[in-house]
């Protein structure tokens, strides 16, 4: 005849360990969302760098557009912003400011903006509230006096 004592103490030892792993359970559960979301987070940050170096090299180019007309051939300045349209999926504003010097020359000022969602008249600065919103903004000065 077996005691009663043993029969009781297996049964509880096994109610035991159906709860401890339920509790591992739980805990590697919980890891790995935790891990996904960090990982969602990083790849949405690599997104936006991207897009943030694109934007860089949109307002690049919108500068030295901005250049050429300022200093090209036949010099203008259009004070007001310029559309330059869509680069690569961003959307490029450029304004020129020009200040006369010794009555001869002009200093140009040049501003290009590239966003990627411009507001309701498709120019930038747009929409920055917006998850997502990457906007780069660049400015150069030349000095229009001939060579």
């Amino acid at each position: 005849m077996k005691p009663m004592s043993t029969t009781c103490r297996n049964a509880a030892q096994a109610g035991f360990t159906l709860i401890s792993a339920l509790f591992l359970l739980l805990v590697l559960a919980a890891l790995g969302g935790f891990i996904a979301s960090v990982s969602t987070m990083q790849h949405a940050g690599s997104a936006l760098d991207v897009q943030g170096a694109r934007a860089y090299q949109a307002a690049r180019a919108g500068t030295e557009w901005g250049l050429y007309q300022a200093l090209g051939g036949s010099p203008s300045c259009a004070a007001g912003p310029t559309d330059l349209g869509v680069l690569d999926g961003l959307r490029v504003s450029v304004t020129c400011a020009a200040t006369p010097v010794n009555g001869s020359s002009n200093v140009y000022r040049i501003v290009a903006t590239a966003c990627n969602l411009p507001d309701a008249g498709n120019l930038c600065p747009g929409q920055a509230g917006q998850a997502g919103y990457v906007e780069r903004r660049l400015a150069v000065v030349a000095d229009g006096t001939p060579p």
